[in-house]
């Protein structure tokens, strides 16, 4: 099962570019979840991811001490649902924001997916700050947990993208 668990599914083993893989399935999924279930159910959902990754990443890796095999992609399924969950919340908790929402059919409008899947990529590869720290921790929780990093800062960047893109809209109302 705990191999299931990091492959997610199978994901893992998606060539080339596994994390990629992950982070795309993940995305899709986390649409899903939102459109079908709403934020508190994506919340939810990156909260088992975490937990449930890092006790599996945590059996997988024993006795294999700074291991962080590419093919485990429960650590991008986190980290991309986390940073899915800040588009999410604005889309949730704004009114002017959740009639966007349903004038697009209920799902969350381009490029507000967008931003976060190609930030979390770019954090996740880069590896800045916390995010490498982590990384160089060589344990279960330092695969886990850099990817959350990633997750955290790339949710982060999209507020501020928003905000920025939506700060001269202000001044163009009547």
């Amino acid at each position: 099962m705990t191999r299931l668990i990091v492959l997610f599914f199978g994901v893992g083993l998606m060539r080339p570019a596994p994390g990629t893989w992950g982070s795309l399935a993940a995305l899709i999924l986390g649409m899903g979840i939102v459109h079908w279930m709403g934020f508190w159910a994506l919340a939810l959902a990156t909260a088992l991811a975490t937990v449930l990754g890092l006790w599996a990443c945590d059996v997988e890796l024993a006795g294999r001490p700074g291991e962080d095999p590419g093919e485990f992609v429960i650590d991008e399924v986190a980290g991309q649902w986390l940073a899915l969950l800040f588009p999410a919340a604005g889309f949730t908790f704004a009114p002017a924001a959740a009639a966007s929402v349903a004038a697009h059919g209920g799902w969350l409008p381009w490029p507000a997916w967008v931003f976060p899947l190609a930030l979390f990529r770019l954090f996740d590869i880069w590896k800045p700050g916390p995010v490498g720290r982590a990384d160089r921790r060589g344990d279960a929780m330092g695969v886990m947990l850099d990817d959350l990093w990633a997750g955290l800062l790339a949710g982060g960047a999209t507020v501020i993208l928003a905000a920025l893109y939506h700060i001269p809209l202000l001044f163009l109302k009547p």
